[in-house]
Parts: structure tokens; sequence; C-alpha cells
């Protein structure tokens, strides 16, 4: 397998079980859409995510980082009277 070059994102590999009849409907969707489980499984996460309002890529949490923290200001601090 080749290795990812610094430019692009690493690929993080979990193990994850379906019974059987789950795997024969996942392999069959893949097959319907012409595509493969994993990219059924990128899409379902992303769904996932999407739908509890978590970002998918760094740009996007950033952005609402951002946004996050200027709506909630940190306290000042105060300075020593002499």
């Amino acid at each position: 397998m080749p290795r990812a070059s610094k430019s692009e994102t690493p690929e993080r590999r979990r193990l994850i079980a379906f019974d059987e009849e789950t795997y024969r409907a996942l392999d069959l969707l893949a097959r319907d859409s012409m595509s493969s489980i994993q990219e059924l499984a990128d899409e379902a996460f992303r769904d996932l995510l999407k739908k509890h309002g978590r970002p998918t890529d760094l740009r996007t949490a950033l952005r609402k980082s951002a946004q996050d923290g200027s709506a909630a200001e940190l306290p000042r601090k105060k300075k020593r009277s002499s």
C-alpha cells in the first residue's frame, strides 16, 4: 500500500462488524449504486456528523470555533490601581 504524501490526510482504519443481514443489504446497495462499502460508510458517517451539527473537516471546525468564540468574549483583566 503506498504511503500518503505529507499534503494528503492519512486514513485511519477501524474494524466494524455487521450482522449477516445488514452486510448483505449493504453489499447489494453498493453493487446497485456502483460504489464500495467504504464509500457508503463515508457517506453514512458524514450524514451522521451533519445530523448532530458536527463539522466534517478542519476548515469548517475552525470556522465554527471562531464563530462560537466571538459570541462569548473572554473576561478582560482588570488594571491594578496604584
